[in-house]
């Protein structure tokens, strides 16, 4: 099976704000960056998937087919963070938390760990689905735990990944994990 993932467009939300799961504004410039990724995308799948966030189910509607939300596609939820200035957050719990980021949770939040282990489920469970082509539109930290799962990577090392807005992820994968592979990762310059 053919997988695209494809992160979402720019949103308004400030760069020096901490946003995971939290329903963030997509730019004034959405409809021309959803032209520029839907340039790198097929334009027929068999199935689409969506997070939940508004910022990604828009850019897959834009598809014009029927998407499914899926909640294991979410951002990782910072808890009391979310919506917060990182510079803001308490030094205390921000230090602990970067120290350890696999296992120490935000606080009311979850952790890399977590994450991980929803994205994996889910690609479990699409392995299995008889599609030929599947469009997944999500976030950066999804992303780079699909590649964490694809590769066998520590998950301290995902950041490592640069995941860029729009970027998209094609990789194959088969009902053996044994034999998946990554076609390509393509950045629209968003």
């Amino acid at each position: 099976m053919e997988v695209y993932l494809v992160r979402h467009t720019t949103v308004q939300t400030l760069s020096d704000t901490c946003y995971g799961q939290a329903d963030v504004a997509l730019a004034t410039t959405f409809e021309y960056e959803a032209e520029k990724v839907m340039q790198l995308l097929p334009s027929i799948f068999d199935k689409i998937y969506s997070s939940p966030a508004t910022r990604c189910h828009r850019l897959a509607l834009k598809m014009g087919q029927e998407v499914e939300i899926e909640n294991d596609l979410r951002e990782m939820n910072f808890g009391d963070w979310e919506m917060q200035k990182w510079n803001n957050i308490p030094s205390p719990e921000l230090d602990c938390w970067m120290l350890d980021f696999v296992n120490i949770c935000p606080p009311n939040g979850e952790n890399l760990t977590k994450l991980f282990a929803r994205v994996s489920q889910f690609m479990e469970q699409l392995r299995n689905k008889n599609f030929e082509k599947v469009l997944i539109v999500t976030h950066a930290g999804v992303l780079r735990c699909v590649w964490a799962y694809l590769l066998n990577i520590p998950l301290q090392n995902i950041f490592k990944i640069n995941v860029g807005l729009g970027e998209v992820l094609s990789i194959k994968i088969n009902q053996n994990k044994d034999f998946d592979k990554i076609i390509s990762s393509k950045n629209p310059g968003l």
